[in-house]
């Protein structure tokens, strides 16, 4: 069974590429070839896991997710990516650098002035959609599945300060 979804980023999100742009940026978007920013497969993986956990079904689990160290799960989890006619578009008419924008903050002491060097400046991403899927999902663990997807609610970094909301919608087949 395979579960085809789309991840609709209602604001600004960033999940990280682990680098940064030396002093003008502290941290990336992670980005493909094109420069086209993406959620990877493995961060959706663990994202879901965290879902399925929260539903407590630990055959689903087991057989998707797998038991750490011990068995590899079953299902595959695709990179999520804009659709292929949008992808196509901005890299011919070369748009891929107003997908970005820069999110700066700072922190403040109890005096109410800014901390010597606190200031952090990141790159995020413009709301966008997204879409992949997950396969060989077994099929008594369909939707199961489709709620841990659809219960995820927001992603990435700054996550619990406004950055990353998302829905998240799919269909099995």
């Amino acid at each position: 069974m395979t579960l085809k979804y789309t991840i609709e980023f209602l604001d600004y999100w960033h999940l990280s590429s682990g680098l940064s742009a030396g002093a003008k940026l502290d941290s990336l978007v992670v980005k493909d070839s094109d420069g086209l920013p993406y959620a990877s497969g493995k961060t959706l993986k663990g994202l879901f896991h965290e879902m399925a956990e929260l539903l407590g079904d630990a055959q689903l689990i087991e057989k998707c997710f797998g038991l750490e160290g011990v068995l590899q799960g079953e299902c595959y989890f695709s990179n999520a990516t804009l659709a292929t006619k949008e992808k196509e578009e901005i890299v011919t008419n070369n748009l891929q650098n107003h997908l970005y924008g820069v999110i700066a903050s700072t922190a403040i002491g109890k005096d109410g002035i800014a901390k010597d060097n606190s200031l952090r400046e990141i790159e995020v991403v413009i709301p966008l959609t997204l879409h992949a899927t997950i396969e060989n999902i077994p099929q008594e663990h369909g939707q199961n599945m489709k709620k841990a997807t659809m219960m995820l609610k927001r992603m990435g970094l700054n996550r619990n300060r406004g950055l990353g909301r998302c829905l998240i919608v799919g269909e099995l087949s």
